[in-house]
Formats: C-alpha cells, sequence, structure tokens
C-alpha cells in the first residue's frame, strides 16, 4: 500500500525532470500507481474518506437503551462495571471477548452525547506573589536508616513563579510539622512571599473540636510572616498544581538518586536529610535565573522564628503516665501525682518539671497509641510481678527480639516463675545497660542453656563490657563453666 512519503518522493523526482518509470522506480512503486498519483495530485491520506458504516453487527444494540440510561444517571460507571452488569443479567449471551466493543462505544458516547469535563484552566504567576505547600509521603521509596524501614513524610514547598523548591523531614500532618516546615523553607528562602495555599489541612486536625484552635495557631504564623493564606477548593488536588507536580517529580529523581547511589539504606537520619538536600540543590540549578528575578519581590523575613510547638500541663497518673494530643506516655514514676508541662514539637515530646526538662520522648506517629518505657516503672514492676501477666502494655516491655524470646522460653522452662525471672532480668538491662544483657541474652539463648536471672547475672558479672565498642569481638564462651549451674539448677527441680 502506498504511503503519503513515497507519493511525495515520486514528485520530488517528477520535479527534477526525471522519467516517469525512473521516478516510479525510486519511489517504491509501480508505474500505474505512480502515473494514478500523478493524475491525481493527491496524497493517500487526502484519499480517505471517513467510515460512518459498521463493518459487523453491533452486538449491544438491544441492550444499549438501557446502558445509556445508567450512563445518563451516572456518567461515572465504568465500562468494565457495566460489562459485568451485561453478563449477570445477561447470561451467556456476552463473552468477555467483546468488552473491548462496549469500551469503544461508551468512549463515543462520553465524546458525542456524555456531560462536559471538566476544563482545567492555566494560570499566570506572578514573582513573589504565591508559594505553595503540600505533605506527601515517601513509604513508598523504600528508605531504610540503619536497616529499619523510614517511614517519614516530606513538607514540600514551591514558589509558583521559579518553580524554586525546598522541603524537610516530617512524620505526620500536624500543625507542629506544618510550622516548622514553613519557617524552615521561608528562612532558607531568604524572603516571604505575598501568599501561601495549602489544601483544606484536614489531615492536620485529629478531632473536630480542635478546629478553631488549629485555626486560630495557623493564623497566628501567617500573620507573623505577614502572609496571606488561602485553601483549594475541596477535591480540587489541581488547584495547588504546582506542588502536586513536584511531588511526583521530586519523588521520582530520589528514586533514581538512589538507584544510582545502589542502596537505599543510610548509617544516619542526618545522612538521608544531605542525600534529599543535594536532590533540592540539583533541581533549583537549573531555575536559578527566575529565582534571582523572583527573590527581589520577596518581603523581608521577621526578626525570629515562632515556636513550632503545642504547650500542655498535665497530671501523671497512678500508672506513671501522661496523656498528650490523644497519646500515652511514660514518665519516670517518680513524678506520679506531678504537674508537669509539655512541649509537643513535629518530632518529639519534651517533658518538663520545675522548668527543667525531665524526658525527651519521641513522639508517636502514626496508629499507635502508646509507648512505654520499661525504665520508667521496672522498679515497681520487679516488686509486683503479678501484675505484669495482664500489664495494658506488657508488649512495650520488650526491647528487642532477645528479650520476647527471653521470656518465651521462661515460660516454657519455669511457668510458674517465669514474670518474676523474667522482669529480674529486665530490671538489670535497666541499671546495667540493655545492649550488655542483649549480649548475654545472645549467648545464653545461642548455646541453649537454661535461661535464668540467675545466669545473667553470673554471666555478667564474669564478663566484661567490651561489646560495647563497635569493633570489640566477644570471647568464647566456655560451656564447662556452667557445668556447676546446670548441676544447680537440676536439684532445684529435682
Amino acid at each position: 500500500m502506498v504511503n503519503d512519503l513515497q507519493v511525495r518522493r515520486l514528485k520530488k523526482m517528477l520535479s527534477k525532470g526525471k522519467t516517469l518509470e525512473v521516478s516510479a522506480l525510486v519511489s517504491g512503486m509501480d508505474v500505474k500507481t505512480a502515473r494514478k498519483y500523478r493524475e491525481l495530485g493527491k496524497l493517500p491520506s487526502e484519499l480517505k474518506r471517513d467510515r460512518h458504516w459498521r463493518t459487523r453487527e453491533d452486538p449491544f444494540k438491544d441492550v444499549w437503551p438501557e446502558i445509556r440510561a445508567l450512563l445518563e444517571n451516572n456518567s461515572g460507571l465504568e465500562s468494565t462495571t457495566l460489562f459485568d452488569w451485561l453478563q449477570r443479567h445477561n447470561p451467556g449471551e456476552f463473552q468477555d471477548g467483546q468488552l473491548r466493543t462496549l469500551q469503544r462505544k461508551i468512549k463515543h458516547w462520553r465524546a458525542m452525547e456524555g456531560p462536559p469535563s471538566e476544563v482545567i484552566f492555566p494560570q499566570k504567576h506572578y514573582p513573589g506573589i504565591l508559594c505553595q505547600s503540600d505533605f506527601t509521603h515517601m513509604e513508598s521509596l523504600g528508605v531504610i536508616i540503619n536497616g529499619v524501614p523510614f517511614n517519614h513524610m516530606i513538607f514540600h514547598f514551591v514558589l509558583t513563579w521559579s518553580n524554586w523548591e525546598t522541603g524537610s523531614i516530617c512524620y505526620s500532618e500536624s500543625f507542629e510539622s506544618l510550622s516548622e516546615g514553613l519557617q524552615k523553607a521561608l528562612w532558607q528562602l531568604g524572603g516571604v512571599p505575598q501568599k501561601h495555599q495549602t489544601d483544606r489541612l484536614s489531615a492536620a486536625v485529629n478531632n473536630p473540636s480542635e478546629q478553631q484552635q488549629f485555626t486560630t495557631r495557623y493564623q497566628a504564623l501567617l500573620d507573623h510572616y505577614g502572609l496571606k493564606g488561602q485553601k483549594i477548593q475541596p477535591g480540587k488536588p489541581n488547584e495547588n498544581g504546582d506542588v502536586e507536580q513536584s511531588h511526583y517529580r521530586f519523588k521520582k529523581a530520589v528514586d533514581q538518586a538512589l538507584m544510582l547511589r545502589d542502596s537505599r539504606d543510610f548509617s544516619s537520619l542526618q545522612g538521608y536529610r544531605h542525600f534529599l538536600k543535594v536532590i533540592f540543590d540539583q533541581r533549583n540549578k537549573g531555575r536559578s535565573v527566575r529565582f534571582n528575578e523572583e527573590i527581589q519581590y520577596l518581603k523581608p523575613l521577621p526578626s525570629y522564628r515562632i515556636d513550632a510547638v503545642k504547650r500542655f500541663t498535665v497530671r501523671v497518673g497512678p500508672s506513671s503516665t501522661i496523656r498528650v494530643n490523644h497519646k500515652v506516655y511514660s514518665v519516670h514514676s517518680r513524678l506520679i501525682g506531678e504537674t508537669v508541662t509539655v512541649l509537643l514539637h513535629a518530632d518529639k515530646v519534651e517533658v518538663k518539671y520545675g522548668g527543667r526538662t525531665v524526658e525527651t520522648l519521641p513522639r508517636i506517629i502514626g496508629s499507635d497509641k502508646h509507648r512505654i518505657n520499661y525504665r520508667h516503672i521496672i522498679d515497681s514492676l520487679v516488686r509486683k510481678p503479678g501484675a505484669f501477666k495482664n500489664y495494658r502494655y506488657r508488649h512495650d516491655m520488650f526491647p528487642n527480639t532477645h528479650f520476647r524470646l527471653a521470656y518465651d522460653l521462661l515460660t516454657k522452662e519455669m511457668p510458674g516463675r517465669s514474670d518474676k525471672e523474667y522482669l529480674n532480668i529486665l530490671y538489670m538491662a535497666a541499671y546495667c545497660g540493655e545492649d550488655r544483657i542483649t549480649e548475654v541474652l545472645k549467648i545464653i539463648i545461642n548455646h541453649n542453656l537454661p535461661i535464668s536471672a540467675e545466669l545473667v547475672r553470673q554471666y555478667l558479672e564474669k564478663t566484661e563490657p567490651s561489646w560495647e565498642s563497635e569493633d570489640a569481638v566477644v570471647a568464647p564462651i566456655n560451656i564447662a563453666d556452667y557445668d556447676s549451674l546446670l548441676q544447680s539448677r537440676e536439684l532445684q527441680h529435682g
């Protein structure tokens, strides 16, 4: 079949004075076809006629009125949904291979008779006027810190005119994360635009009753920097299009950089922060000209930042816990009954008593509801081992898998004393070092020794805490040293 390129080549050869036979040969067609296109003076594509007839019978002719009625009632129905509905209501009449025919028919109906689609109106931006921000989840990139999956988010900030961007690591869509992220971005930018646009910020408010408090704090933040806040309409993320598009491109750039790095594991959080900073710097290099123009239109920064914290005054309960922002944290039992001041930061919880910081705890992120530190309550648990069995937060009493395994072994070997024995081991971890006890448990478990608090204590006294040094090597264990212990254990249980 002759195409447009061949006919153009034919005309070019003829225009050079070549004969019809030579021109046809060069163009890859026979002389008869060449003569036809020479006389017509048109390209093959110009000779095609639109086809308005069907080459085969429409299998959906009889049911189309029903389908059209469903589409007119709800245009969001998908072709696959309607095809499944047809197969259920007309058993054996429609085969899976006919789905594509229905999809084409529905597509044609949407284009010719369906409801009008929403039109996106490109906006003209002006320098120094608008910045946008939003949170984006990073879990899909599989970042690891010291061998542990790092579930986190990025507060993403973009200037809409120059597309200059920056971001900071955070762990939730809270006001603290918003305040800290926005202030970091503005101080890194070195100036303030006129407007700050966000989504509806519904995820930043855990409880509808806190909406007014959030609004007040957010407005105070905007007022401090002289920013005018504006929000997009509900369900219209395209209105925050600059930062939404930057999410996609930024995460793609991070993913590509991780592939080149050939590892997604970072030795420290600081190392990962530096990795992200390099990516932001690289992406901003191509925007330097417009950015240098835009910064001339920015307003100056205020003289100081404001604290991105939420303040609580709470009383420590009899279980040695406090409730902060619907989450439960433990504090030292010495504070039971006392009133403490709690500062809720984006990534930590600071507990103050008498003007002094007495605890700095990691902030609970996500669906977890509590974080109990066994060191805060171990003294009481050792005195009341019977409370351990049904303790509400017992799961938090296993610092790592070796402690959990030790407890399971104790439950099998001495079911009547397992709780007491385990709590004595946990007591040693609190006062002698969790890492040292972990190493002792590893050795005892790996050598299948009958675990007990006394054996842990004796081994702890025999060994030096040399494993706390990163390059230290634990000396081989002489199993014969434990023969006497095994014999004494057999006599006790004989």
